[in-house]
């Protein structure tokens, strides 16, 4: 198997699969492939065994079913796209050695990829934080491809050295990052803060990948330009206040 990430704010991969190779995805995530892959469904990555697994792999946001692809014959190609501006990123992971992986942030891997469900350390952030501190747990040996938002920015961890990050901005962490919910002090910041006021600490030994733009924040970017209706909104209505209003309905007439 031979894959090749190609573009720039909106990527795309590429896999070549030599005669029986064959790569294991997420349900509905194909953008386009050569004829002679085979495309069939299944419940399990290949590894992950009985309905438990299937399971956790659904509620961690990689779906009770996943595609598997296979090249018949002779070589062929599948291709997969990003959803969003971000960045497609490659992972390895091996028996002991795996990764904590944002909810739906799996994109495709070998069938040696065994996709679960990860529950951070301390339960009280999933009383605070939500789907957001649920996490794909990827084991098994083999590679496997990631979809982040934004710009990709990795920081290695020494033993003991901590990173206090926003919980939409962790991409991935290796499994032997430690994860706990911290509140920020003082009462000023827990009442009209902004960012909220729980951070996640995270401590190494380990890697993490924080991701620049969460999709949240696209979202939340975007909305002043879309009405409920759906329509888009004339950028001159909401980017200039009354003076771009008015210069917007002048230069309609």
């Amino acid at each position: 198997m031979n894959t090749e990430i190609k573009g720039t704010t909106m990527q795309i991969l590429e896999v070549t699969l030599e005669a029986g190779e064959s790569v294991i995805s997420t349900h509905g995530e194909l953008s386009w492939m050569t004829p002679n892959i085979h495309m069939s469904q299944t419940t399990s990555t290949g590894k992950d065994k009985g309905f438990a697994a299937t399971l956790k792999r659904a509620v961690a946001g990689g779906g009770l079913l996943v595609t598997r692809y296979e090249a018949q014959s002779v070589q062929g190609k599948v291709v997969f796209a990003a959803k969003q501006p971000g960045t497609l990123v490659e992972l390895s992971v091996t028996p002991g050695q795996g990764y904590l992986v944002h909810r739906k942030g799996w994109l495709c891997g070998t069938p040696g990829i065994v996709c679960g469900i990860g529950f951070q350390q301390n339960m009280r952030g999933g009383l605070w934080g939500g789907e957001g501190f649920i996490f794909e747990k990827m084991e098994g040996d083999g590679t496997f491809f990631l979809e982040l938002s934004g710009e990709i920015i990795p920081y290695e961890l020494a033993a003991g050295q901590s990173l206090l990050v926003h919980p939409g901005h962790i991409g991935a962490m290796t499994q032997g990052v430690n994860f706990q919910i911290t509140q920020v002090p003082g009462i000023a910041n827990k009442l009209f803060g902004q960012d909220g006021f729980h951070l996640v600490t995270l401590t190494g030994p380990g890697k993490v990948f924080l991701q620049s733009m969460p999709i949240a924040n696209l979202a939340e970017a975007i909305a002043p330009y879309i009405d409920q209706s759906g329509n888009t909104v004339a950028p001159a209505a909401v980017s200039g206040g009354l003076g771009g209003l008015l210069g917007g309905i002048l230069g309609s007439n």
